[in-house]
């Protein structure tokens, strides 16, 4: 099945942004653009990452860097609660 996904520049023209700043978190890899033709999408399951991005950038004026290592240490925790999550289910059972 294709994931449904919207152009970087409806996307941008949407949240009033430059698309800049899409290709800015797909060259630190914090997002992954889809190319068909000469155009460039960002994928459906991307949004709310990027959302989060969008409020860090231009809310908070947090840098690229700056969301890269927030991204980085937020995915670190999720892993290490999953992790937590698991062993106390073991010791449950």
């Amino acid at each position: 099945m294709r994931s449904k996904k919207i152009s970087i520049e409806q996307f941008c023209i949407y949240h009033e942004i430059e698309t800049s700043f899409v290709q800015q978190l797909n060259e630190y890899g914090l997002i992954e653009l889809v190319h068909s033709g000469k155009k460039k999408y960002i994928t459906f399951e991307q949004l709310p990452d990027i959302e989060k991005f969008i409020r860090m950038y231009y809310e908070l004026q947090i840098n690229i860097a700056g969301i890269d290592a927030i991204h980085h240490l937020l995915t670190r925790i999720e892993l290490l609660q999953q992790k937590l999550k698991q062993l106390e289910n073991a010791s449950e059972s």
